[in-house]
């Protein structure tokens, strides 16, 4: 229950963000106009994404083994303070907000050590393709 109404307010959040963004004076926001998408390639922490996406090619199945995403789960069930990076396929996300040119943040369902919750997460704006 806990989990369907985290990320019932995750979308809710996303549709928010997405319906009030403001425009740059030529009329483009430059940020995805959708507030649901899918998502195929990394995401996790800002930090680790750019990490990785610096990460010459041959080395980045390695990094993406060494920096597994781990997050911090509260008692209510809220992921907080994640650190790493994950793959995702095909995954149903809420868009959130843009964070630069090249980032999207996007709450997703993550599996993690202990389950798998509904998780803000930075991902390629690239890899985000927009379902209306």
């Amino acid at each position: 229950m806990r989990y369907h109404l985290a990320l019932t307010l995750a979308a809710a959040v996303a549709a928010s963000a997405a319906a009030n963004a403001q425009t740059s004076p030529n009329g483009d926001t430059g940020a995805l106009q959708c507030a649901i998408g899918k998502v195929t390639g990394v995401g996790g922490s800002e930090q680790s994404v750019r990490e990785y996406l610096a990460t010459p090619p041959r080395d980045q199945y390695r990094y993406l083994a060494d920096n597994p995403i781990q997050c911090r789960i509260s008692d209510e069930g809220r992921a907080s303070a994640c650190t790493g990076i994950t793959t995702l396929r095909r995954e149903q996300v809420s868009v959130y907000d843009q964070i630069d040119s090249s980032l999207t943040a996007v709450v997703a369902r993550v599996e993690l050590d202990h389950g798998t919750y509904p998780v803000l997460i930075a991902v390629p704006r690239k890899d985000v393709q927009c379902q209306e």
